[in-house]
């Protein structure tokens, strides 16, 4: 089983923040799959379903994000993932707005929902997706991550999350290392 996860926030007060855009990812790759995010189990709003004769789960943890690894273990091991066949779509502040960045394993970097899932599966070697999101130092993080895109960046930050979606349908269909080498080629 494959297992596509979203980081963000519940509720109305969240939606269409920056820490968000795993939530938006998921809700865009599920128009490209045809399936429904509305499933409730595991702490989390989920779908499964086969896809080229494999089970995958796409999951959008409801514990808020600094809980996020309650939810992404319950699923983990009621189903025996291997942590090669994880996936998890977060916010990066320290990217620029709109760039993406893959990786196989690291850090959390920060993110206190990526930190959770560290944690709690007890390893680093996650890939992860993680869509830039700038930082205006000027505004506390707190209120940075969970205010709204502005107006003007908004084409870069759709855009962003277009193209996180493509790469989330491409991990269904080749390993992470090619992900990796499609979508970071523009990496500097």
């Amino acid at each position: 089983m494959k297992l596509i996860v979203g980081l963000g926030n519940p509720g109305l007060k969240y939606e269409n923040t920056r820490h968000n855009c795993g939530f938006m990812v998921l809700d865009k790759l599920a128009d490209i799959l045809n399936v429904q995010i509305n499933q409730s189990k595991f702490k989390s709003l989920i779908c499964t379903f086969k896809y080229k004769d494999e089970q995958v789960m796409l999951m959008k943890p409801q514990t808020y994000m600094n809980l996020s690894g309650e939810a992404v273990i319950l699923a983990v091991n009621y189903y025996k993932i291997d942590k090669e066949d994880i996936l998890i779509v977060h916010d990066d502040l320290d990217l620029p707005l709109g760039k993406l960045r893959i990786r196989k394993q690291g850090s959390s970097g920060g993110q206190k929902g990526m930190q959770s899932i560290i944690n709690l599966l007890n390893t680093n070697e996650i890939s992860r997706i993680r869509i830039g999101i700038d930082h205006d130092k000027r505004i506390p993080v707190a209120d940075y991550v969970l205010g709204k895109v502005k107006k003007e960046d908004l084409d870069d930050f759709n855009e962003s999350i277009d193209e996180a979606s493509k790469a989330c349908k491409d991990f269904l269909d080749m390993s992470i290392d090619m992900v990796m080498n499609k979508y970071n080629k523009n990496d500097k």
